[in-house]
């Protein structure tokens, strides 16, 4: 595991860690069967399109429910924008779910 990416255990200490440090978010689905094989490769590009310490992932769901969603947190749009036209399905960069970049003001 990669140390720039240890984040607290508690998933409300990471979201709120992710959310001080990094101004865009987006929110993906998670099909049932989990990302399988997909995380290490979506990891792994975000380490080598963002740099280790630009990005973060935490769960997306709500407390105490099982997450069908994650959270990706980005430093700028244009990361967020190329991490959506290369991973999320769809011509208009949406996941079939709505996930698009977004900015927390």
């Amino acid at each position: 595991m990669n140390e720039e990416h240890l984040m607290p255990g508690n998933p409300r200490d990471m979201i709120i860690t992710a959310e001080r440090a990094f101004p865009v978010r987006i929110r993906i689905a998670v099909p049932p069967e989990g990302l399988g094989q997909r995380h290490p490769q979506i990891t792994a590009w975000l380490d080598e399109n963002c740099g280790s310490d630009r990005w973060a992932m935490t769960p997306s769901g709500m407390c105490g429910v099982l997450n069908d969603a994650v959270s990706i947190y980005f430093a700028d749009a244009t990361l967020a924008s190329a991490f959506v036209a290369r991973w999320c399905v769809g011509g208009d960069g949406r996941d079939g779910r709505g996930s698009v970049p977004s900015t927390r003001g």
